[in-house]
Order: C-alpha cells, then sequence, then structure tokens
C-alpha cells in the first residue's frame, strides 16, 4: 500500500496543493513564491527521500508568512494522512546534521501529541527577501497539523542561512527515522495500543 497523500488547501491568502510519498526516492517539484522556502523544501525532499510535489500561491505582495506557514500545515496534514494508522512505523527519529561551523540536532516522536522545542535563536534578519523567523512558523504548524513532538536544537553555528539548512535537512532525516517500517512492530509502537 503506497503511504502517500495529496493534500488542497485553499483560502483567502493561499491555495496550495501538495503531494508527499513516504517512501519516495527524494524526487521533489517546488514552486511557492517563496525561493528560499523552495530551496528548503527541495532539500527537504533530498535529504529524507520524500517524494514532493508543492504549487502554492500566496499573498506574497504583503508578506511570506501566510504562505509559509499554510505549507507547513498542508505538509503536516500529508504526513498524517499518508501514515494512516501508522502501523509498523519507528515512531522515533533522530538526527544530527552539519553544515560548515554549524551543528543541528532534530528528534521527533510521531506521539499523536504535537509539540515544538525550538532551540534554535535566530536573529530578525532576512536570507534574501526571506524573513529567517518564519522558520520557526513553518517548524510550528508542520508539527501541529501533523501531530508530532519535534525537538529542534542549535548545537553551534553562525552562518543564519546554513543555521536554518540544518535545520530543515535534520527534520528531514530525522523524519524519514520515524516513518520508517520495522517488519518487527505488530500495530503500533505504544503501550497504549494506538498512536
Amino acid at each position: 500500500m503506497p503511504r502517500t497523500a495529496v493534500v488542497e488547501r485553499v483560502t483567502r491568502e493561499t491555495r496550495i496543493r501538495l503531494s508527499l510519498g513516504l517512501d519516495g526516492t527524494g524526487e521533489a517539484t517546488v514552486c511557492t513564491s517563496v525561493p528560499f522556502l523552495d530551496h528548503m523544501l527541495d532539500l527537504f525532499a533530498r535529504h529524507g527521500l520524500f517524494d514532493l510535489q508543492v504549487e502554492a500561491q500566496g499573498d506574497v505582495d504583503i508578506d511570506f508568512h501566510h504562505t509559509v506557514e499554510d505549507i507547513g500545515i498542508v505538509m503536516g496534514e500529508a504526513l498524517k494522512r499518508a501514515l494512516g494508522g501508522k502501523e509498523g512505523v519507528c515512531r522515533y527519529g533522530q538526527a544530527t546534521v552539519p553544515m560548515d561551523e554549524t551543528l543541528v540536532s532534530a528528534t521527533i516522536d510521531l506521539s499523536g501529541r504535537p509539540y515544538l522545542c525550538f532551540n534554535v535563536p535566530l536573529p530578525k534578519v532576512k536570507i534574501g527577501e526571506f524573513d529567517v523567523e518564519l522558520a520557526r512558523e513553518f517548524f510550528q504548524a508542520f508539527a501541529g497539523t501533523g501531530g508530532l513532538n519535534l525537538h529542534l536544537n542549535l548545537e553551534y553555528g553562525e552562518n543564519v542561512h546554513h543555521i536554518v539548512e540544518a535545520c530543515f535537512k535534520a527534520f528531514a532525516r530525522a523524519l524519514d527515522g520515524a516513518t520508517r517500517l520495522d517488519s518487527r512492530i505488530t500495530g503500533v509502537l505504544s503501550t497504549k495500543g494506538q498512536l
């Protein structure tokens, strides 16, 4: 059974269509009108080995906030749908990723209890036209809608681009580990019998 989902979201601020395949090869087609986010989603797919297609239009003439947050919401919903009842998934994932002078770790629990712990102090600056503080908004929206417990920790780093990129790469690798199937797991990996 393919673990894929297609989600559409239309509001007065954004129009998004997204397809996510958990057992992919890292192929991505991304067009969000937010160039830095396109880059982050492309490397998310590549490093997590997810197949991802995103088409998004938003009120980017006002701000990137609505588009970035809504894409996080849609990706979280796609993850939830693709996982189904979470039978056989490893549930937990962890990855630590270096990028030059930067080191970031991501730890995930697909518990169904959304929580974001974002220990990544970021200055209020821009990378190109992208407000760096929107990275946190993306992860908050993804974790909240996807029902995952996500801890992102900046161990050290100086270059803001490297820090944000390492966050997305570590997140992708940790999510790949958490969503991986293990034939030894019967049902879900919980003493409660559900996640």
